[in-house]
């Protein structure tokens, strides 16, 4: 049983969702990047999105761009982001892993080549944030030879006929958003369409698990109650490391506070 499944089962028999935090790998450097994952998962995590700094993340608003740029600051490296997973992953067999990138990044020495690092490294699943599921047919090739859950996003103005084809394709999970737009923008509240949850539960989708905009335990509550899986969380996160780099005992300390918080209102009523 893949590490996936395996965490869904378990979360469901406990009657709680998910709680994946996002974070730029070698923010603010390799060291601390290392401590605030070791962090996460003892204080909550029950697994982990991490994604690879890119120089053009069309995705990411100014939160993450910062973030980013920290990265590049501090001479990370796509080798040394691969380094940073292999530590996670010898010390924690058990956390799901995946990891959200961009096309290019994959290409650049080869999608074969990029494939295969991901499974040395012990990663679950590669998001790529750029690729629409009709160009996916390459990727998902390598994503089954290496035995790598290719995930694949839900838009909010999904119609009927790309939620089935995204709920056929998309392994290990379902990453919906919440709303059109880049990350880290939005200060009101936006709640999931209940029609697209509904739709792809019918489709047999695997697990559905909202990203975009979370950062209120009311969130979390209220997409668990209509049936999602779980929930991403990376701006709130990242602003929270932005804050405190130059203090790590404060930066934990909020990081444990809205770790728990937000890991709390998984739990089913």
């Amino acid at each position: 049983m893949g590490r996936y499944k395996k965490l869904f089962k378990n979360l469901n028999n406990k009657k709680q969702g998910a709680f994946i935090p996002f974070l730029i790998l070698g923010d603010p450097n390799f060291e601390i990047s290392i401590e605030i994952i070791k962090f996460l998962i003892l204080n909550g995590a029950d697994a982990l999105e991490l994604g690879i700094p890119f120089s053009d993340p069309l995705a990411d608003g100014v939160i993450i761009q910062n973030s980013i740029l920290r990265s590049f600051k501090s001479k990370i490296t796509l080798k040394k982001c691969f380094e940073i997973i292999s530590i996670i992953r010898k010390k924690y067999n058990n956390i799901p892993i995946g990891i959200l990138t961009y096309a290019n990044l994959v290409f650049y020495k080869g999608i074969n080549n990029f494939y295969n690092n991901c499974k040395k490294a012990g990663i679950d699943s590669i998001l790529i944030a750029d690729l629409p599921l009709e160009e996916s047919k390459i990727f998902i090739k390598f994503s089954i030879i290496y035995n790598i859950k290719q995930v694949f996003i839900c838009p909010p103005n999904s119609n009927n006929k790309l939620l089935f084809k995204i709920s056929n394709n998309s392994k290990g999970y379902v990453y919906l958003l919440s709303r059109s737009g880049i990350t880290g923008t939005e200060k009101k509240i936006i709640k999931p369409d209940t029609y697209i949850v509904n739709k792809l539960i019918k489709y047999n989708s695997p697990p559905i698990i909202q990203g975009f905009g979370i950062f209120k335990p009311s969130q979390v509550r209220y997409a668990i109650k209509i049936g999602i899986s779980g929930i991403i969380s990376g701006s709130a996160i990242i602003k929270i490391i932005e804050q405190n780099q130059n203090n790590l005992t404060i930066m934990f300390k909020k990081l444990n506070k809205f770790i728990k918080i937000m890991k709390k209102s998984t739990f089913y009523n």
